[in-house]
């Protein structure tokens, strides 16, 4: 995962590539310091008590490729809650939100940061806090001590802070408004991203123990399942728990273990261009909802630009150098209107998973093009390791597009299925 810049070469990427745990600098250690901390509370807080009932929750989602780089949504968090704008993550585990700590280095956000409370902190002895920091040696000299966290993405971009745990305001599908305390980062150092920025934190629904879907499925509200449906032209859906996943029609492939238990990977592909195999071996990929583009390692994209070049026809398609918006460009006689002026020159990419019959992922071509305010397309498959994701292929956000794609973290699979994005399936709500 990563900020969004103007050029390029910093699309987003918060594929988490490193979480840790430090001590907070002095400076923000005295603001925060919390001397008579509640003890930790019960897995069930009180106020949930007697009232569970596994449902699930779902969010309209705002964003799109371009020009905006991301999809996110918009949450409730306090009492009385105040909207923040969360940039979905499949890619890591700690939600945080930028914070008035006081703010060593925020950058502009939608919304005016988290102030905390000194009785939110989360201390170190919390088992959350261990599960951040996971089998590093973090020191917890006094149980009562703040638990600070860092967490730094795969574009570079970081947040560093202290855990606190606060009111979700959260509507669930069998109708009940809750308010269940989940712990998240509140980040007052915030370095390697674009201001004014879109957001104002991540969303962070990855695989550990600290992700947001799990401290819910731990306090019994959901199952510890994630979907997402991406509009091409924009918004969508989001939904935690299971009741909204279609009974049938879904292309499943378990979820693979090679891969860092927090990211999520259906394991190998065979990868084609039309009906023809690219010949690339040990292709791993990872679904990271944090990242806008696709990214492919090295040999798969140097495989996949030889083939463009190949086909395309040069009278009617020349690369466009002069356009930066992504590496690599083209432009026709005059601007192209929409991407079904060009998605007849281009074809159809597959990816055939070994590990499951039948899972196969089709990526047409206007799930790996963009339309540029010049008129021109661009393609949305960006060299991984030059970006320094070193071997690792990323399906991001562009080639996720009209697809529910569901994380089954219960069954351990993921699955994807062609939908609209704008109607829920089910209910049959529409998101204009």
């Amino acid at each position: 995962m990563g900020s969004k810049k103007t050029h390029w070469w910093y699309p987003m990427v918060l594929l988490s590539l490193l979480s840790a745990v430090h001590h907070s600098p002095p400076f923000c250690s005295a603001a925060l310091k919390n001397p008579n901390p509640p003890p930790p509370k019960a897995v069930i807080p009180q106020s949930l008590a007697g009232r569970r009932s596994i449902s699930s929750a779902v969010f309209p989602v705002l964003g799109n490729i371009y020009p905006d780089g991301l999809y996110y949504v918009s949450l409730g968090i306090g009492d009385p809650p105040k909207p923040y704008y969360l940039d979905i993550d499949t890619g890591s585990d700690v939600t945080w939100i930028q914070c008035d700590a006081p703010c060593v280095s925020c950058v502009k956000g939608p919304h005016p940061p988290y102030k905390p409370k000194k009785e939110k902190l989360v201390p170190c002895i919390d088992a959350l806090c261990e599960a951040i920091h996971g089998n590093e040696d973090y020191p917890c000299e006094n149980p009562n001590d703040q638990c600070d966290y860092e967490v730094e993405y795969a574009d570079k971009g970081s947040s560093l802070g202290v855990l606190v745990k606060d009111a979700f305001s959260v509507r669930f599908t069998n109708g009940s408004l809750l308010q269940p305390k989940l712990a998240f980062g509140c980040g007052y150092d915030q370095q390697g991203f674009g201001s004014p920025s879109p957001w104002d934190g991540v969303l962070g629904l990855g695989r550990g123990k600290s992700s947001i879907v799990t401290q819910l499925r731990d306090q019994g509200l959901i199952r510890n399942v994630i979907g997402h449906c991406f509009g091409s032209r924009g918004g969508g859906y989001l939904f935690l728990g299971d009741d909204l996943v279609p009974s049938s029609g879904v292309a499943w492939a378990p979820m693979s273990r090679s891969q860092s238990q927090k990211h999520y990977s259906a394991g190998q592909a065979n990868v084609y261009f039309g009906k023809q195999s690219l010949g690339i071996r040990d292709f791993s990929v990872v679904f990271d909802s944090g990242s806008s583009y696709t990214y492919f390692s090295s040999r798969a994209y140097r495989a996949l630009i030889s083939r463009l070049k190949k086909d395309l026809p040069a009278k009617v398609l020349k690369e466009a150098p002069e356009d930066t918006t992504l590496p690599v460009c083209w432009k026709g006689v005059r601007p192209f209107k929409s991407i079904n002026d060009v998605k007849a020159y281009f074809k159809p990419l597959t990816l055939s998973f070994t590990s499951a019959k039948n899972a196969l992922l089709e990526i047409p071509p206007e799930r790996y093009l963009i339309l540029t305010s010049r008129g021109n397309v661009c393609l949305g498959i960006l060299n991984g390791t030059q970006a320094g994701l070193k071997d690792l292929n990323i399906i991001g956000d562009i080639s996720m597009q009209d697809l529910m794609v569901i994380y089954d973290n219960e069954k351990n699979q993921i699955g994807w299925i062609p939908v609209d994005c704008k109607r829920l399936p089910k209910s049959g709500t529409v998101f204009l």
